[in-house]
C-alpha cells in the first residue's frame, strides 16, 4: 500500500478492524455450532430432559433431528 492510498484509507481502519473482528467471531460461532462434541452434549441434554419429563417425546425427536442435521451439515454433507 502506497503512502497516498494509506493516508486516504486511514480513516477506514477502525471499520476494517470491526469487520475483521466480526468475521473471527462468526468463524468461532460456526465452529462451536457444528462441533461434534458440542452436538453430542446437546443430544445428551435432550435425552436427560426427556427422561425427566421436561419435554415431550415429540419435542425430543424434533430437537434430536435438528442436532443431527447440524452435525451432518458441519461435516460437509447435506442436511
Amino acid at each position: 500500500m502506497g503512502l497516498i492510498s494509506g493516508l486516504l484509507t486511514f480513516p477506514l481502519a477502525p471499520v476494517r478492524g470491526v469487520v475483521w473482528l466480526a468475521e473471527r467471531i462468526q468463524e468461532e460461532a460456526e465452529r462451536q455450532m457444528y462441533d461434534p462434541a458440542t452436538v453430542r452434549r446437546h443430544l445428551s441434554e435432550v435425552d436427560q430432559a426427556q427422561a425427566a419429563g421436561e419435554i415431550s417425546e415429540e419435542e425430543a425427536a424434533e430437537l434430536q433431528n435438528e442436532l443431527l442435521s447440524r452435525m451432518v451439515s458441519g461435516r460437509g454433507g447435506s442436511p
